[in-house]
Parts: C-alpha cells; sequence; structure tokens
C-alpha cells in the first residue's frame, strides 16, 4: 500500500515505515471517553488516510503486548468524540480480550470476548456502508467472522481510516501492520428476505 496520503494521529517516537509499518507504543496512551471510568484519553498513536464511500479495509497486526491493556489494530477516527478501535487488548499472561470500543458523540463502550494471550497475531476487516461499519477478525486472513456491525451518529463524509496502538499503562511493545489493502466493500448489503 501506498502511504503518502497517510497522517500520524499522535505520533509514536519510535516507528518504521517500509513495506510494512511498524511501531513501539509510548507509555500511557490511550483512546476512550467518559463511559464507567469517567475519564478522556485521546493520545494514542494512530496512521490514518482518508477515504470517500463505502470501502472494505484490511491490516494483519502482529504483537508482543505484555502489559495489561496493551493493544493494536484497525481504526476510524474522526475526531476525539466519535471513532471506531477494534483489536485484542492484553489482559495477562492466560487470557487476552477480543474486542472493540465504538465510541460516539463523546460516549464510549467496550465489546469483547475472551481470547488465549498466546495469539500474535489477527487480521482485522472494517466496512462501510453509509453511516453503518461492520467489524470482522480473521486468524489468517482468508476466513473473516463477525465482531460487530454499528451506526455513527455524527455524519462522517471522509472516513479517517487506519491502524492505532497504545499502552495505557506505564509500559511499551512492539507492533508490526502489514498486508493493508483498501478495497470495494466487501461487506454485503442487506436484502430483505422475502415474506412466505
Amino acid at each position: 500500500m501506498d502511504f503518502s496520503n497517510f497522517r500520524w494521529i499522535n505520533k509514536p517516537n519510535q516507528f518504521e515505515i517500509t513495506d510494512k509499518i511498524t511501531i513501539t507504543t509510548d507509555p500511557e496512551t490511550d483512546y476512550w471517553q467518559k463511559t464507567y471510568y469517567g475519564f478522556s484519553n485521546d493520545n494514542a498513536h494512530a496512521f490514518v488516510t482518508e477515504t470517500e464511500g463505502d470501502f472494505s479495509f484490511t491490516i494483519k497486526t502482529e504483537f508482543d503486548s505484555k502489559r495489561t491493556y496493551d493493544q493494536c489494530g484497525i481504526i476510524m477516527y474522526q475526531d476525539s468524540n466519535n471513532w471506531i478501535k477494534a483489536s485484542i487488548e492484553h489482559e495477562d499472561g492466560v487470557h487476552s480480550r477480543l474486542g472493540s470500543v465504538v465510541t460516539n458523540l463523546g460516549y464510549s463502550d467496550w465489546a469483547t470476548t475472551d481470547i488465549s494471550s498466546d495469539i500474535k497475531e489477527m487480521y482485522y476487516r472494517l466496512s462501510r456502508r453509509g453511516q453503518d461499519f461492520y467489524i470482522e477478525n480473521s486468524y489468517d486472513g482468508k476466513c473473516f467472522k463477525q465482531m460487530r456491525m454499528l451506526h455513527m451518529h455524527q455524519m462522517i463524509h471522509k472516513a479517517a481510516i487506519g491502524i492505532y496502538a497504545c499502552s495505557p499503562l506505564k509500559s511499551s511493545f512492539k507492533c508490526t501492520f502489514s498486508e493493508m489493502l483498501l478495497e470495494t466493500c466487501k461487506w454485503r448489503a442487506y436484502e430483505t428476505p422475502n415474506q412466505l
């Protein structure tokens, strides 16, 4: 993928861009808004490009997370109050959480499922149809499974999509992003079932 049209949001101190992107996260970085915890964090590293219309965007992540909440994955970031992210958040040496956060109008949610901390790579695909988005994950880059479907309340004209990584605690880890692909929407258009 050509990265010339990408831009940094919260540029990390250590990174490398070749045919892949490698990031070493800065400590105490995260994206989260208000819900339950009460705090707002808007300083995670993100590398994004803008695109109009419907699309599917796919990435592969490889990571060596070690501390609680270390994470890296796919993102759609409009502003501090409106964004989507999907990743594996490290919990401990046994369990981590495969999940997503959707932030609408300044409030975040968090939807997860437990996953083994032995898993150190994952594919994600984010698709758009109008104001609706669809997140999938895959272990092999071929068979994708639904994580969630969602609606963004703020009107989105150009979507800023890309990759992100962060370490909310006083920690740091290294992650690599590859096999990035922006293409026509792979999320099938809905067809009303025939009524019998």
